[in-house]
């Protein structure tokens, strides 16, 4: 599983980038206009230059030829940006379109699996299957993943399932066993993962009993 931090702090990117297990960063103009940043451009390029891996960067128009116009000049900031583009009819064109000119895409705001089907069908590189919204209107996020890679299974779809908004820890455990191929998280649950009650009550004893041995020498 690919571990992705849904972020546009520079900050918590390096961090996690110096773990050597962060694979990637997505991020989106929400999580944008929390950073104070003087150039929009200028900071995924800065995201670029601190991780290998995708780093999605997302379009704000909902019409085909704006679509297409911001994904050609997101695509050409880095070469690991990935075009993030919303699950609408226009985004649908776009995807295909992406395809066509070689413009690796995340489609974004996915809640079903036939919308899943649909994004993979376009061609999609990721498709981003929202879970914790889910959850929040009353459904299992989960089972849309168990089913979308069921599908994808089932038809050899490349495309593959990042599974976003991540609340907690379980979540990264039950995308790795439902499926997910990349879970995109907060930096707090990235940080949780390594994170055991077990863990520091081991090493704080550890520590006490090796200052004992240093303390008979």
């Amino acid at each position: 599983m690919k571990f992705f931090l849904d972020t546009a702090n520079l900050d918590e990117i390096k961090e996690g980038q110096a773990l050597g297990i962060l694979d990637g960063v997505t991020t989106n103009p929400s999580l944008i206009a929390k950073e104070s940043i003087r150039s929009f451009e200028e900071h995924i390029q800065a995201i670029c230059g601190i991780v290998d891996g995708p780093v999605s960067a997302e379009v704000t128009a909902v019409d085909f030829a704006g679509i297409m116009k911001e994904a050609r000049h997101l695509s050409q900031l880095a070469p690991n940006v990935t075009v993030k583009i919303p699950m609408i009819p226009e985004g649908v064109k776009a995807l295909r379109q992406c395809v066509e000119e070689g413009i690796r895409t995340n489609c974004t705001l996915v809640f079903s699996t036939n919308q899943a089907i649909v994004a993979a069908k376009a061609g999609a590189t990721f498709v981003s299957p929202f879970i914790g919204r889910l959850d929040d209107v009353g459904h299992t996020g989960m089972d849309a993943i168990r089913e979308i890679a069921t599908v994808f299974d089932n038809y050899g779809f490349d495309t593959e399932i990042l599974v976003a908004s991540v609340r907690h820890p379980l979540h990264v455990t039950e995308a790795a066993l439902s499926g997910g191929d990349i879970v995109t998280m907060p930096f707090t649950v990235f940080s949780q993962l390594m994170k055991h009650p077990l863990t520091d009550i081991g090493l704080e004893r550890f520590l006490r009993d090796w200052q004992k041995v240093k303390g008979r020498t």
